[in-house]
């Protein structure tokens, strides 16, 4: 299997790349403006990655975007932070897609970890994109397109209840569009969006009315997101997002 979905927000490909995306490390600085005090979680984010790492032993790590939460300066807390919690995963090769709130983390990252722009880049049969960009037409030629930035989840309720999860949303690529958008063939499988790892930022419920789909792949349908599958981080299916309950 060329993608390994795990019970964490991550993926791992089969060249033995972990991918996680939407960390939003800083995002307890702007909970705090409304007057709610929560502690700094990153040393649970790195501990979650770390334990990802004993399990799957990868040789490379990716923050697939919005790895930084504050728009569009540095905060203290990412100036605090951020490099401490890139320098702990030295041993692997690291790189970074640029995400919509990643603006000058340049500025934060070790030299020798590889940034790369929104649009993302190719490896092997993987398009790697944080998702508010479109790709570039060299790194088309894939049969995956991996991206983040919209954090899906699903919403369930009754008239007692009420609850969100995050979840995974697989789609079939409508290769006509992206062919005639950039004149060239593609040959995509499938697009996978990733739920967000940081568990404040929330979700983006699919089956909700009130969704509105953000990004160019997914605005477009490049991403054919209303018949995509969906499924829970522990691999539970719940079917085709077309057939599930709205609100």
């Amino acid at each position: 299997m060329e993608v390994k979905f795990l019970t964490e927000p991550a993926l791992l490909l089969k060249n033995k790349v972990l991918v996680v995306a939407d960390l939003h490390i800083g995002i307890e600085n702007e909970i705090l403006k409304s007057g709610i005090t929560v502690p700094s979680q990153i040393e649970k984010l790195r501990e979650r990655i770390d334990n990802l790492i004993k399990q799957t032993k990868p040789k490379h790590l990716v923050f697939l975007g919005d790895l930084k939460h504050q728009v569009p300066t540095i905060s203290w807390q990412e100036q605090r932070e951020l490099p401490e919690f890139l320098n702990h995963f030295s041993k692997l090769k690291v790189s970074i897609v640029k995400g919509n709130h990643d603006g000058n983390i340049e500025r934060l990252a070790p030299r020798v970890i590889d940034i790369y722009e929104p649009s993302g880049f190719r490896m092997d049969n993987f398009l790697l994109t944080h998702g508010q960009a479109w790709p570039l037409k060299k790194d088309l030629d894939v049969e995956y397109i991996l991206m983040g930035h919209v954090h899906p989840a699903v919403e369930f309720w009754n008239e007692n209840f009420r609850s969100t999860e995050p979840c995974w949303i697989k789609s079939e690529i409508d290769n006509e569009k992206l062919s005639k958008k950039y004149k060239i063939k593609t040959d995509v499988k499938q697009g996978i969006v990733m739920p967000a790892f940081n568990h404040l930022i929330g979700g983006m419920a699919f089956n909700s009315e009130d969704f509105k789909p953000l990004g160019p792949l997914l605005n477009n349908n490049i991403l054919k997101w209303e018949k995509s599958e969906v499924y829970l981080l522990d691999g539970t299916y719940l079917g085709k997002l077309e057939d599930l309950k709205k609100k």
